[in-house]
């Protein structure tokens, strides 16, 4: 069987990319930045279901694809306004300067704004 990702505590699998992000039980909760090797930075979830909690990882390289836009080439450290949000592991903001890790917080708006499938109502009767 092909997958995604495994839940590490709870086993549930994903089988691809799209039933990863439109599931509603896992919560972008940030970025941990690679500044070496920007698609090898970690997107952080968390699984949030009444069994399990865990958080997961997944290199950043996994949803570059979703975005089509400009990637610049200024490394952030001569971006003088830079805002630093990359150093911020749980901020989603997007970056509002022209670096090379801007693109970066694009995906993770892609990501964010993922349509997730709808939840089961918890007080549905099996019929």
């Amino acid at each position: 069987m092909n997958k995604f990702k495994e839940c590490t505590t709870c086993h549930h699998v994903w089988e691809n990319r799209d039933s990863f992000l439109s599931d509603p039980t896992l919560v972008l909760l940030g970025y941990q930045v690679n500044f070496l090797h920007l698609e090898a930075g970690l997107f952080l979830f968390s699984h949030e279901t009444a069994d399990c909690g865990t958080s997961l990882a997944i290199e950043a390289g996994e949803f570059a694809d979703l975005y089509n836009g400009p990637i610049f080439e200024t490394p952030h450290a001569s971006i003088k306004k830079c805002p630093h949000y990359c150093l911020e592991e749980t901020s989603l903001v997007p970056c509002p300067e022209k670096c090379e890790c801007a693109y970066v917080r694009e995906v993770l708006q892609i990501v964010k704004n993922w349509p997730k499938r709808k939840a089961p109502r918890k007080d549905a009767q099996p019929r």
